[in-house]
């Protein structure tokens, strides 16, 4: 056979191979693509067979009398029964309809129960809430419960199992692609939500661990540095005027001791810790609140501000609520999972909290010995044990032993390569903390009233602002703090001189009523006025943002909702504007610059302070302050310099830039100006491409985005059922604290001149379901910096309506 010939019949037999395995892939493709088709029609089916009915009527089993519920434009609803006990069935209902998976992972994540449903990955979270036994702590808060309360907690746990039982069919599509169903709710559950709450506020043991590791490589002196105990900037609201701190006390160095975690031990930790949302440098929950008397007011009533700042999530962590029974009448903002209004108004009193960041906890470093026993100071005890099991999806069970001395729980298995028996002392864990004083709060008839309510109140810490509809405004820091004889132990305890005393009286802590000036506002910065005698914390807050507050609403008369919206909204940065001069100036005085340099220093000694969108400067300067702690510790403490966390750190880096300590120079650089100019070059390396400085954007490098934890996963969904990366104005020392996704949670201005035009607002929308008309509803207000008001009045409300449901016995 001719060879042309040959390859000829060569070829024509390789071409039905050929042909057959194109066929293969195309139908291979089709396959795959009808598949994920039919998947994403299926999801979006689910979808929609999951939205609650909000028209009509559903019978409620276990009422005594029909409750309305009318939802607003917003979807808020405005929940009226003719008894209490009708009303907290209906908001578990309602709550329900809307969050039930939202909900039930809150109770799950508390209690350390993520793996059964989430598989190996969550394992590690959940041993760190058994060791801290969470779970445990809300048994024991539901035992404290009053009878009232208890009889609400189990009234609003009914609501929530009947909505659970009517929609075992068409649950939302979460617990169908997660393929289980959630268990009945109890009262626990609603504790196991608050301790969700407490945890995100109040626990820092971490920050304690990480602090003595750095010392203990720095030295005291230069850490001293590092840890700032409040600030010349301070304006704490039961104090007329700010006060200057202390100068630092230099303490010799001391060497590294060596049964201290590692730093892996502490990074690690510190991101199981983290609360969801703190993505950003800086970045810390928080929250501003104001309230300023009639006499500053167009209308001469009082007016209240606030805006909490935490982690952005889908579903939102408020829930709007307007409940009604009798005289009882409430709304604002509650949270999933828990009976009343967290924070709002009622008919007499509107409210507002920012964390206190008081310091609740305490690590001790135990005697032991070898019969499984701790010194105390009655002789040896034996140190108890329990069992916990945490059950994983497609995996085994694992079996803990969690250990526990009469200070708490021991919290060595959580840091794998430390040595020394730790017990974490926490208030939660004490028997005195118990009671839940919201219903109070919701009930007050007066400011005097709901300060009378607040002294129940045991944790997390706060401050917290109020104004009654008789003119009156006050101030409150509330929380069961540790009485601390001997001062705060900011490290491990390794002495028996640190035991607690008890509490600090609910009268002594910080309070203030009707002050001269007619302005009470917070930050999360220092609040205790000079010569407070009980030490609260070492770790307040940077003070830019009160400080800012202060400044702002000073010497101001005639102020209306629209100036408080103004000032919630506010990006403009005074240490900014200060440290971009100081910068410039570097930069001009260094031995070795470039055009670049030179470019920037121009863009920065001009800039107005304003951290806007479209800023050159301060995305310059964001960059710079993000290579700032690296290039000045890594020399010092090498790759320890992550462990540094500290909420004032902002206030430590002005302080270390504007005064330039020679002993924190580092090695190679002539003077601060030197390094200072490197500063900003390696900032600018690392954070942008574009050659002209003049061309960059500040919210381009600087986004928010708020995704759904589980839509975000999927290529077809992750794009309109979350907002994606959109360029946002403000950073950490703005009263708009702005990070990726941690940022003001809710708005709220409460205007005692007409309740009706009092506005509340959430980042995202009050349903958790993506096909809802309310699912991202109030997204535009929140970017856009708008706001709406939140009916109350009757026929306010009727005004709005949009949907009426009828609960019937």
């Amino acid at each position: 056979m001719p060879l042309g010939r040959n390859v000829e019949v060569q070829e024509a037999r390789r071409r039905p191979i050929l042909r057959w395995t194109l066929v293969f892939l195309v139908l291979l493709i089709l396959v795959v693509a009808g598949a994920v088709l039919g998947s994403g029609l299926w999801l979006k089916h689910a979808m929609v067979a999951s939205l609650p009915q909000l028209d009509g009527q559903i019978r409620l089993p276990g009422l005594t009398a029909p409750v309305t519920v009318r939802r607003d434009r917003h979807g808020v609803p405005h929940i009226e029964a003719a008894s209490l006990d009708d009303l907290f069935e209906a908001q578990g209902y309602v709550t329900a309809q809307d969050r039930l998976w939202e909900m039930d992972m809150a109770r799950r994540m508390a209690a350390g129960e993520g793996a059964e449903i989430l598989g190996s990955k969550l394992v590690e979270h959940d041993r760190v809430q058994r060791v801290l036994q969470v779970r445990a702590t809300a048994e024991r808060l539901a035992t404290t419960l009053s009878d009232r309360d208890r009889r609400y907690f189990e009234d609003y746990a009914r609501g929530v199992n009947a909505f659970i039982d009517a929609s075992q069919d068409h649950l939302s599509p979460e617990f169908r692609l997660l393929m289980y169903k959630p268990k009945p709710w109890q009262p626990v559950d609603s504790l196991l939500v608050v301790m969700n709450m407490i945890q995100m506020l109040d626990q820092r043991w971490d920050t304690k661990m990480a602090r003595e590791h750095v010392t203990a490589r720095l030295g005291p002196t230069l850490a001293a540095s590092l840890y700032p105990n409040g600030s010349w900037r301070d304006h704490p609201p039961t104090q007329a005027a700010p006060d200057l701190t202390a100068p630092q006390q230099n303490i010799p160095d001391v060497p590294l001791d060596e049964t201290q975690s590692s730093t892996e031990d502490l990074l690690h930790l510190h991101s199981l810790l983290a609360r969801a949302g703190q993505a950003c440098d800086g970045c810390t929950a928080g929250s501003n609140q104001w309230v300023i008397s009639g006499a500053h007011t167009a209308s001469g009533k009082p007016m209240l501000s606030n805006d909490m700042h935490l982690g952005h999530q889908i579903p939102n962590i408020w829930y709007e609520s307007d409940l009604k029974a009798g005289d009882f009448h409430a709304a604002g903002v509650s949270v999933p999972g828990i009976p009343y209004i967290t924070a709002g108004h009622n008919e007499h009193v509107a409210w507002g909290f920012t964390a206190l960041y008081a310091d609740m906890q305490d690590i001790y470093a135990e005697q032991v010995n070898g019969q499984d026993q701790y010194r105390t100071a009655n002789g040896w005890q034996p140190i108890e044990h329990s069992r916990e099991i945490i059950h994983v999806r497609g995996g085994k069970d694992v079996v803990l032993d969690v250990a526990r001395t009469g200070h708490g729980p021991v919290i060595t298995p959580l840091l794998p390569h430390e040595r020394r028996v730790l017990a974490l002392r926490w208030n939660i864990y004490d028997s005195k903390s118990s009671g839940f004083p919201l219903f109070d709060m919701n009930a007050a008839a007066s400011g005097q009233e709901f300060r009378n309510a607040l002294s129940k109140w045991f944790a997390p810490s706060q401050n917290v602002v109020y104004a009654d509809d008789a003119g009156h405004i006050g101030y409150q820091t509330v929380g069961y703090i540790p009485m601390r004889p001997n001062g705060i132990a900011g490290t491990v305890i390794t002495d028996g001189n640190h035991e607690w005393a008890g509490f600090i009286p609910f009268e002594q802590l910080p309070s203030a009523q009707d002050p001269a000036n007619g302005i009470l506002a917070t930050a999360n910065a220092r609040i205790t006025p000079d010569g407070y005698p009980f030490p609260l914390t070492d770790e307040w807050a940077d003070p830019y943002r009160n400080e800012r507050i202060w400044k702002w609403l000073a010497g101001k008369d005639k102020l209306t909702p629209a100036d408080m919206l103004k000032l919630q909204t506010d990006v403009y940065s005074e240490v900014d504007q200060e440290l971009a001069q100081r910068f410039a100036y570097a930069i001009d005085h260094a031995h070795k610059t470039d055009g670049r340099l030179r470019e920037a220093a121009d863009l920065l000694r001009t800039w107005d302070g304003v951290v806007g969108i479209d800023s050159a400067p301060a995305a310059i300067l964001a960059a710079t302050k993000s290579a700032f702690w690296p290039m000045l510790l890594k020399p010092k403490i090498g790759g320890d310099w992550e462990l540094y966390q500290w909420p004032e750190s902002g206030f430590a880096r002005e302080e270390l830039i504007m005064h330039a300590p020679a002993a924190w120079l580092p090695a190679g650089y002539a003077t601060w100006d030197d390094f200072l100019a490197a500063v900003v070059r390696q900032g600018m390396s690392e954070q942008h491409e574009l050659d002209s400085v003049a061309k960059w954007k500040y919210g381009a490098q600087h986004p928010v985005v708020v995704e759904h934890p589980l839509y975000s996963l999927l290529p077809w969904f992750k794009d309109w059922t979350g907002t994606g990366e959109q360029p946002q104005a403000g950073d950490t020392t703005t009263v708009k604290q702005a990070g990726r996704s941690l940022g003001p949670s809710q708005r709220f201005t409460m205007d005692w001149s007409d309740p009706d035009k009092s506005t509340e607002n959430i980042v995202m929308g009050e349903s958790g379901d993506p096909l809802s008309d309310y699912y991202r509803d109030q997204w535009p207000y929140w970017y856009g910096g708008t706001t709406f008001a939140l009916p109350f009045s009757d026929h306010a409300i009727a005004a709005e309506t949009t949907h009426t449901l009828q609960l019937t016995p």
